[in-house]
């Protein structure tokens, strides 16, 4: 049942994917502006997305600490752990859009979709010259209204692992003077990195109080990120570390960063 349930979830969202990717292409071609772009493919898309996910993989969430979600932009550090989150996190928090690997804009009809929606491709390997990007642009698309979304591990990482935590998310609420809203949870128990089998459970996501930027160096904003998610996943998930703390080296940028 679970690998009919699998089958069926990959065609349908594929189709949807290629829908509303197109709609985003649509969008850019007739200048329509920024947050229009986002409505248009986020809203039908991500609905759409967790229609599937709840009503043919069985996969629901709830959500901890929504009153901690600030009013105006701010930038979200999250947990990554699969491909859920990427357009679970849509539906919890306002318009956003996220800093990922180039690579990922260059996929038919879900990077043209991506694009659309104002995502930041970065090239992982030019350093400092990635991090002024992410910084500049993404004060643009905060200015815009729009939130900007981190995974700062890098790569999506296994439930009961610990990645190292890039400090770019830290450093664009720094240069940008908005909050941190650190996110863990555990969607990786039930659709694992690049497997096709994804198993029924409930996702929890839990949002933790703003981190101000005002006064506080960046690499202290990462520290009191990276603690808190940290934190947060053992005390919800201990059965993630039952085998004992298992740290990850930064991952390849496969996942969105």
């Amino acid at each position: 049942m679970i690998f009919i349930r699998s089958a069926v979830f990959m065609v349908l969202s594929s189709l949807v994917t290629i829908y509303f990717g197109s709609a985003g292409v649509f969008g850019l071609l007739i200048g329509a502006k920024p947050l229009t772009r986002h409505r248009w493919v986020t809203k039908g898309w991500v609905a759409s997305l967790m229609w599937l996910s709840r009503h043919v993989l069985g996969i629901r969430h709830r959500v901890i600490g929504q009153e901690n979600i600030p009013v105006g932009p701010a930038v979200i550090v999250s947990k990554h752990q699969s491909a859920w989150e990427t357009f679970g996190l849509q539906v919890i928090f306002p318009p956003l859009l996220y800093i990922l690997k180039r690579e990922l804009l260059w996929i038919p009809f879900l990077g043209w979709g991506l694009a659309s929606i104002r995502s930041i491709g970065i090239d992982r390997k030019a350093g400092k010259d990635a991090l002024s990007q992410v910084v500049d642009e993404g004060r643009e698309r905060l200015k815009q209204g729009l939130w900007v979304a981190v995974f700062p591990e890098g790569t999506r990482t296994p439930p009961g692992v610990r990645g190292r935590y890039l400090p770019g998310g830290a450093f664009l609420a720094k240069r940008a003077g908005v909050a941190v809203v650190p996110v863990a949870h555990n969607a990786g128990e039930f659709w694992r990195r690049q497997a096709f089998l994804k198993h029924p459970g409930e996702v929890v996501i839990s949002i933790g109080p703003v981190i101000e930027a005002k006064g506080v160096k960046a690499e202290e904003i990462n520290r009191r990120a990276k603690e808190w998610i940290e934190n947060e996943m053992t005390r919800l998930f201990p059965h993630h570390f039952q085998d004992g703390e298992r740290e990850q080296a930064e991952g390849d940028g496969d996942g969105m960063v």
